[in-house]
C-alpha cells in the first residue's frame, strides 16, 4: 500500500520575501524549510501513517534511547529543480537500501523503499517554493532523512519505539568560485571505525569520531583528515565523510574496497559505474598510505579525488602528515577526470545532460 500521510499545513510559513533573501544566499544546512515529516514505529503495530507537519521542535523524554546508546541513523540527497520547473532527485531508491543495511546494524526497523521514496516526495511537495530555481549555480534542497529510538528507559537494548523524520533545507555550493583542491591531514593517532563496528552504517557516531582528525588536520593547516585502517593503520580508509579515489597512469580508477569500515556512498558507487566514460577501468582494492605518497610523486598517481553527496567530486591536492607532505597533482581547479566527472554527475543531477542511466527519480 502506498503511503499515507495525513497532512497539516504551517499556519504561517515563512514570508515569500524572507524566503527569497534565504535563496539568495542559503549557505549549507544553515536554514530548514517550512515543514517536516514524521512517522512512528512500534513492536506492537509496526509503522503508522506519516504526519506532515510544521517544522519544529521534537519533544523527547530525557530517558530516550537515542540520547544514551546513539540508536540513530541518516541518510543525505538533494533535489533539483530543472529547466521545466520540475523538480527531481538522484537515486534514491539506493538511499533507501542504505539506510535498511544502516537500521539492521544498529538494531532498528526497515522502512519500505516506496516509503522512504515517498516520504521525500511528500515533504517536496509541501515545500517547492523552496527549491532553488533551474541555472541557479549549483543550489539544491538538501534532503535528510533520519531515524532515531525514542523509547524511554535505561539500558542497553534495542529500542521499541522509533521515529523515522524528514527535514529540507537550501543548499548551495559549499564551493565559493568553483571547486577548489583540498589539503588533507593523515589522521595517526584516531580512526574513524573499526572492523566489526559500524563503519559502514550512516549514523552520527562514526562523524563524531571524525572530529578529533579533522581538528588535528585544521591545526596542521588542512582542510580535512583522512582516516586509515584502524588494524594496521598503513590502509587508506576515507575522509570524515567522503570517499576516495585515484586515477592511476595505468588507467585504472582506484578506490579503497568496502571491508565493513568505509561508507559505501552513493556518489562512490555512481563514480565507479561511470568510470568506462573516461575510459577507465574501476578497481576495488586495498590502498597503502604509502602508495599514495609515493605514487604523486612518481607519477603514478595522476589525480585524487573525493566524492559525496554535499560536495559532489572535490579534488584532491597537497597530503600532509606528522614530519611530511606530498605534493599535489590537482592544479588550481583539480585534474581532467576529476573535473569532467564532476560536471557529468552535476548535469545529470540538474537535468542538463540526459539520464542515460535512469539515476534520476521525479519528486514533483
Amino acid at each position: 500500500m502506498p503511503l499515507t500521510t495525513v497532512r497539516t499545513p504551517h499556519p504561517s510559513p515563512l514570508a515569500v520575501d524572507e524566503r527569497e533573501v534565504i535563496l539568495a544566499a542559503p549557505g549549507f544546512g544553515q536554514h530548514m524549510t517550512d515543514h517536516m515529516l514524521t512517522m512512528e514505529w512500534s513492536q506492537e503495530s509496526g509503522w503508522s501513517d506519516a504526519s506532515l507537519q510544521p517544522y519544529g521542535p521534537i519533544q523527547l523524554d530525557p530517558a530516550a534511547s537515542v540520547l544514551h546508546y546513539a540508536q540513530e541513523i541518516f541518510e543525505g540527497l538533494k533535489a533539483y529543480r530543472h529547466e521545466d520547473g520540475s523538480v527531481w532527485t538522484f537515486r534514491p531508491e539506493k538511499n533507501a537500501e542504505r539506510l535498511n543495511a544502516s537500521a539492521r546494524r544498529m538494531v532498528l526497523p526497515e522502512l519500505p523503499a516506496e516509503d522512504f521514496v515517498e516520504s521525500l516526495r511528500v515533504l517536496v511537495e509541501a515545500d517547492e517554493a523552496w527549491v532553488p530555481a533551474f541555472g541557479d549555480g549549483e543550489k539544491s534542497l538538501y534532503l535528510r532523512p533520519f531515524m532515531f529510538g525514542s523509547a524511554a528507559f535505561l539500558g542497553l537494548r534495542p529500542s521499541t519505539r522509533v521515529r523515522y523524520s524528514v527535514i529540507a533545507s537550501p543548499a548551495e555550493s559549499i564551493f565559493v568560485g568553483g571547486p577548489k583542491p583540498i589539503t588533507l591531514w593523515i589522521s595517526e593517532g584516531y580512526a574513524r571505525a573499526g572492523a566489526g563496528g559500524t563503519g559502514a552504517a550512516k549514523c552520527g557516531g562514526n562523524y563524531a569520531s571524525a572530529l578529533a582528525g579533522q581538528i588535528e588536520g585544521s591545526a596542521n593547516g588542512c582542510d580535512q583528515a583522512v582516516f586509515l585502517d584502524s588494524a594496521t593503520h598503513t590502509k587508506v580508509d576515507e575522509l570524515g565523510g567522503m570517499n576516495v579515489f585515484f586515477v592511476m597512469r595505468d588507467g585504472t580508477l582506484v578506490t579503497p574496497e568496502l571491508t565493513g569500515t568505509i561508507l559505501p556512498g552513493i556518489t562512490r558507487m555512481s563514480v565507479l559505474e561511470l568510470a568506462h566514460e573516461f575510459g577507465l577501468r574501476p578497481v576495488e582494492r586495498a590502498v597503502p598510505i604509502q602508495e599514495w605518497r609515493d605514487g604523486v610523486v612518481s607519477s603514478e598517481v595522476l589525480e585524487v579525488f573525493a566524492c559525496g553527496t554535499a560536495a559532489i567530486i572535490t579534488p584532491i591536492g597537497e597530503l600532509r602528515w606528522a614530519g611530511g607532505s606530498a605534493p599535489s597533482t590537482a592544479g588550481e581547479f583539480g585534474g581532467e577526470v576529476t573535473r569532467g566527472m564532476r560536471e557529468r554527475l552535476l548535469s545529470m543531477q540538474q537535468g542538463r545532460s540526459e539520464d542515460t542511466y535512469g539515476w534520476m527519480t521525479r519528486l514533483v
